[in-house]
């Protein structure tokens, strides 16, 4: 294998894992500014956020939607080049699906959610744009 073609596959799984742990930390900190939001904490105790009872159902589909974006941190660099680019894309887009679906309702929410879904859209262009280095091209001189 060329040398330089493995490192620029390397170098592609280190910026796809990247990005998920810059998204990663925006959620982490947007969920933990919600904690001194007024009320909120309040609201937790009493087992109902925004008229929404939580409940351990609630919880494991949350865990579940979490895990995506935890995973594919370590995804994005062990899985080989195919199942790597796809499972980014597919990841990213249901990611940004939640993102969407969930909206915002403050200004710094606003704020990280427009930081977050920029940087699923990079995935998204960055695993889309990503080209098997070691992809042989036949021309018809070759096959002679």
């Amino acid at each position: 294998m060329n040398l330089q073609k493995q490192i620029l596959t390397i170098e592609m799984k280190a910026m796809l894992s990247t990005l998920w742990m810059f998204y990663l930390f925006n959620v982490i900190f947007r969920d933990i500014h919600e904690f001194i939001e007024p009320g909120f904490i309040e609201q937790v105790m009493t087992g109902t956020i925004d008229g929404f009872q939580i409940t351990e159902p609630l919880l494991l589909f949350g865990g579940f939607v979490a895990e995506v974006p935890i995973s594919m941190v370590l995804f994005s660099r062990l899985l080989p080049y195919s199942p790597n680019r796809w499972a980014n894309i597919i990841a990213a887009v249901i990611t940004l699906g939640f993102e969407i679906n969930n909206g915002t309702s403050d200004m710094d929410d606003t704020f990280h959610m427009v930081i977050e879904m920029a940087a699923l859209c990079f995935i998204i262009w960055s695993a889309w744009r990503w080209r098997n280095p070691f992809h042989k091209s036949y021309s018809t001189s070759q096959e002679a």
